[in-house]
């Protein structure tokens, strides 16, 4: 079970984090979702003990991540690739982990086998390091690592990110393969709905810092709920943004109009007759 109690994490004066209460059951599929900036990388972060919240904290099976690292024992994540040794191939990335966790080089290929689909024969055996691997590939190898010691808890940062469809299709089946079978909690953040719904039996969405609602997904059913929030949240982005467009053109028409008065006014600026003085030459008989 992970609970999250009181927890905040600003940056400046924004406010990064602030959930009150929340409760993770073990088994859960749990999607986490938001616009850009909601906060979910951050709380992620503050899960694993990778940031320092401002007070409260993260307690998972009864520990308190910022207090003890037990529970890093049954925890896999990939947050980016940030987490990947990049100087490793990808087969020396995995046996490192594996040894990490007690596997032997046979049992780490063993895990490494249902993913063989999912790697489309473009992982393994390329003879070359993580770092020129492109995105896609990179995100496979990051997903598989952290799944590859069968945790209790597993954290995915956006796993949809830079695949391609049928990658993006493979991952799906895995992810709810792997909850079912290891009966292990497993979260998820993802911008896009679509993926997340079709996975997800549970769904939390993130607002400004703050987990707004949380969704039972039967069935699909948060579907319509999140893109109804979303279409909302855009009609409101673009209402604020076409406020603050007529705003400044406003203010600089404005500023326009009173620099053209102050112009006119301008001392420099007024009209004033020129006096013209005639010099009258008088004329001299020759003689």
């Amino acid at each position: 079970m992970i609970q999250i109690n009181n927890l905040q994490k600003n940056f400046g004066e924004k406010k990064a984090v602030d959930i009150e209460q929340y409760t993770i059951n073990p088994g859960d599929m749990l999607g986490l979702v938001g616009n850009n900036g909601a906060g979910k990388t951050t709380l992620f972060r503050l899960m694993l003990d990778l940031l320092k919240a401002d007070s409260g904290n993260v307690v998972i099976n009864g520990v308190d991540v910022s207090k003890s690292e037990d529970w890093k024992g049954f925890t896999g994540a990939f947050i980016d690739d940030g987490f990947l040794i990049d100087y490793l191939t990808p087969e020396e990335y995995f046996y490192f982990i594996g040894k990490m966790y007690g596997l032997k080089k046979e049992e780490v290929d063993e895990r490494i086998a249902p993913f063989e689909r999912f790697m489309n024969g473009e992982v393994i055996g390329q003879k070359k390091f993580i770092r020129n691997f492109s995105a896609g590939n990179k995100q496979k190898i990051g997903i598989i690592s952290a799944m590859l010691h069968h945790p209790q808890l597993l954290i995915l940062d956006e796993p949809f990110n830079f695949l391609d469809p049928s990658s993006q299709s493979v991952i799906k089946h895995l992810l709810k393969k792997y909850n079912e079978e290891h009966g292990a909690t497993v979260i998820i953040s993802s911008h896009n709905l679509n993926h997340t719904v079709d996975v997800c039996p549970r769904i939390a969405l993130m607002e400004h810092g703050v987990i707004i609602r949380d969704i039972e997904n039967e069935n699909n059913s948060a579907e319509k709920e999140l893109e109804d929030y979303f279409n909302i949240s855009v009609e409101e982005e673009i209402a604020e943004e076409l406020a603050e467009t007529t705003k400044t053109v406003a203010e600089v028409a404005e500023a326009e109009t009173t620099g053209t008065l102050q112009a006119e006014s301008s001392p420099e600026t007024l009209s004033t007759p020129e006096t013209s003085s005639t010099s009258q030459t008088s004329t001299t008989p020759e003689a």
